[in-house]
């Protein structure tokens, strides 16, 4: 039984809400690092890069920043937190070689393969994205999940990002979808479901991270107990 009456469409985040990005980037970051002679632990590495991509990553959806300050900064930052030098040439290519390879690896998380098949006989499903394009596009396919989206809706080709309104309500036009009829899912509090209830569309925070708050949301710690609510 829907315990949320009246939806017909479902909007999904993709990056750490279907796609285990962390679990993806940390593979891809031990094929370049393969690949291009880096001698520093993967895991070492990522306890540095974490918490500076995130920032970078708000720097970029608040448009402080380009996508390629973004994809150049964040590792630059990271291997000067590790006191190792690496001249731009080779910071430019790990930069390229990251985004080639990040949609080699495509594992979901638990669950989000059997909750897509359920949904898709009963909602539209449709995609909301701040991740680039042309990687996104790639993760879908890759992942075999890109069958189950209506639409796919990137911040590059509306111009803005989320939580910025105006992607919410491209993304429902072109979904031919009504407010009151969807729901966004996302993990991120400020881009998706702030965003989302800007324009008073429901919302289901993917708060698998863990985060504490003090915010009234529908509320999950993984994926597939989205089923609880439709």
């Amino acid at each position: 039984m829907n315990k949320l009456p009246g939806v017909k469409h479902v909007f999904f985040d993709l990056d750490h809400t279907l796609w285990d990005f962390d679990r993806n980037s940390k593979l891809a970051f031990e094929t370049i690092f393969e690949k291009n002679k880096i001698v520093v632990p993967v895991d070492e590495f990522l306890d540095v890069y974490s918490p500076i991509n995130f920032q970078y990553w708000k720097y970029f959806r608040e448009s402080k920043i380009t996508k390629e300050q973004l994809r150049y900064g964040r590792l630059k930052k990271s291997f000067e937190g590790l006191n190792i030098n690496i001249d731009d040439f080779l910071i430019n290519k790990l930069s390229d070689d990251y985004i080639t390879h990040l949609p080699d690896h495509n594992h979901l998380f638990d669950g989000a393969l059997d909750l897509l098949e359920n949904l898709n006989a009963k909602y539209a499903l449709h995609i909301i994205t701040n991740g680039f394009e042309e990687v996104q596009a790639l993760k879908l396919k890759k992942s075999k999940i890109d069958h189950f989206f209506k639409t796919v809706t990137s911040s590059e080709s509306v111009g803005v990002k989320k939580p910025d309104v105006k992607i919410f309500n491209h993304a429902l036009t072109m979904a031919g979808a009504q407010v009151a009829e969807s729901i966004m899912i996302g993990d991120t509090y400020e881009a998706d479901i702030l965003g989302a209830k800007n324009i008073g569309m429901r919302t289901i925070f993917f708060n698998y991270h863990k985060a504490n708050h003090d915010h009234k949301e529908l509320e999950i710690d993984r994926i597939d107990a989205v089923k609880i609510f439709l």
